[in-house]
């Protein structure tokens, strides 16, 4: 059974944004007993929930005065580059704005079920993934969702042995007042969604509400690998146990050089060798968090060893497509920024790079560094040739028009490679949005991975959840 929103009963709610979360959250509050006023501005979706049996009522002539609570999608603007209309009738209205995680959240609470939750700019579907498989294959009770895979409220009603697993972006934090997990997990902060937030550091107070109302009984998983984390850290260790993580320093309480996890606070060591899929120090960043949420919940080091070498990976997240001979085709579609890349970059020895999209601030000027790496690059999408200048003479290059194009290059290139290298990589890991070519890096993904497949003597790795 699906949550019902108790914690409602008898309130009037009005929701805004009828997609798939957007209707189970007003299926929760009608079953636990709210009066609900539902709407989206896109006539087919409030059309479809209509269909649906939800209530469907204008916002635009709702008095928000009456209501109690104000349920906002979490990818309609509460901040910038400005305030939604309804968000600006709940403030004047002086009506909470909470979101369907908020809902979660308050129904979890007093049940006895406990809350993992996970945020950061990169490396959050992973680690939460991740996690979740972990704790499951130790036979915990697990339900994984939020922002990766099932909507919040379409997880099963919790129960005291309930351990949620959620991811949470940054929208959703913004929308969730009374956040307090039991496990709070920051991955990492770089450069991302400044135009829903304005500036780098209003990013980062967002993601330290994560943090703000954990007391000792919590704890609180910070990696400190960047300045912005590091800060929050800082922060977060004045009322709530922290327990660090880092690939680069040797000081932090759980430490990881990408071939094993070393915990500190018992001198405790696993390795990562046999868990392919965790290939490259932006893995080992996720296992070292998933690590931490794990032994907080009561496993061995030998039940969270085994976890991770069972874990079969995210699609488009490194996703090992498949092989011939010693070119290995990697699918790390969702790497739709420049710090993404790189994470995949450092992860193989010999590349021949697919990159390309819709580039984002920057473009790959950072990953300059990391150009020796790269045998060839192959650029598709509307800033091709912004990345081409960028790799100018240090790289070769060729600008594709298509990804069916990109990958028989690349395949072939990869082929006649006569480097002493025991693995070389054809990686699909653009650096850019994916919406002048793609709906979104998903259908890229897909593409790719049909390319691939249809090339003669692939041998097909099994495919990832």
């Amino acid at each position: 059974m699906t949550i019902a929103a108790h914690s409602f009963k008898g309130k009037k709610v009005a929701v805004f944004g009828l997609g798939r979360s957007g209707n189970a959250t007003v299926d929760a509050l009608v079953r636990g007993g709210a009066e609900v006023f539902a709407w989206d501005d896109a006539p087919a979706a409030a059309d479809k929930a209509r269909e649906l049996g939800l209530p469907v009522a204008n916002l635009h002539a709702l008095d928000f005065v009456t209501l109690d609570s104000f349920v906002l999608s979490p990818g309609v603007p509460l901040t910038h580059p400005e305030p939604h209309w309804s968000v600006k009738k709940a403030h004047a209205a002086g009506v909470e704005i909470i979101g369907d995680t908020e809902i979660l959240a308050r129904e979890i609470e007093g049940t006895g079920a406990r809350l993992i939750a996970i945020t950061g700019t990169n490396g959050k579907s992973t680690t939460t993934a991740l996690t979740g498989h972990v704790l499951a294959s130790a036979g915990l009770d697990v339900q994984v969702g939020g922002n990766i895979g099932t909507a919040a409220l379409l997880l099963p009603a919790p129960r005291p042995s309930t351990i949620y697993v959620i991811e949470l972006s940054s929208y959703q934090i913004d929308l969730m007042p009374s956040l307090k997990p039991d496990v709070g997990i920051l991955m990492n902060l770089t450069p991302d969604h400044l135009d829903r937030h304005g500036t780098m550091q209003d990013y980062a107070d967002v993601k330290a509400k994560m943090f703000a109302l954990q007391d000792e009984d919590d704890l609180a998983a910070i990696s400190v690998d960047d300045k912005w984390c590091a800060a929050i850290a800082e922060g977060a260790a004045k009322h709530t146990t922290v327990a660090t993580f880092s690939t680069r320093k040797t000081s932090a309480v759980v430490v990881s050089n990408g071939d094993s996890i070393d915990d500190n606070r018992d001198a405790i060591s696993v390795s990562l060798s046999n868990a392919r899929v965790l290939r490259g120090l932006h893995n080992a960043q996720n296992a070292c968090a998933a690590w931490i949420a794990a032994r907080r919940m009561g496993l061995t080091p030998e039940q969270i060893e085994a976890g991770f070498n069972s874990f079969p990976g995210l699609a488009h997240r490194m996703e090992e497509i498949g092989h011939h001979g010693r070119t290995v085709f990697i699918n790390d579609s969702k790497a739709t920024n420049a710090d993404a890349a790189e994470k995949a970059l450092l992860s193989f020895r010999r590349v021949y790079w697919i990159a390309g999209g819709q580039a984002k601030q920057g473009g790959i000027e950072e990953l300059r560094v990391h150009f020796p790496r790269i045998a060839k690059a192959y650029l598709i999408g509307q800033d091709a040739t912004l990345l081409a200048a960028t790799l100018g003479n240090q790289v070769a290059h060729e600008i594709c028009t298509t990804m069916e194009a990109a990958v028989r290059m690349a395949t072939s290139d990869a082929a006649a490679d006569t480097s002493d290298f025991d693995e070389v990589a054809v990686l699909l890991s653009p650096a850019c949005a994916s919406f002048d070519q793609y709906p979104n890096f998903e259908v890229r993904g897909d593409d790719f991975r049909a390319q691939v497949l249809k090339l003669d003597g692939i041998q097909q790795q099994r495919r990832v959840a």
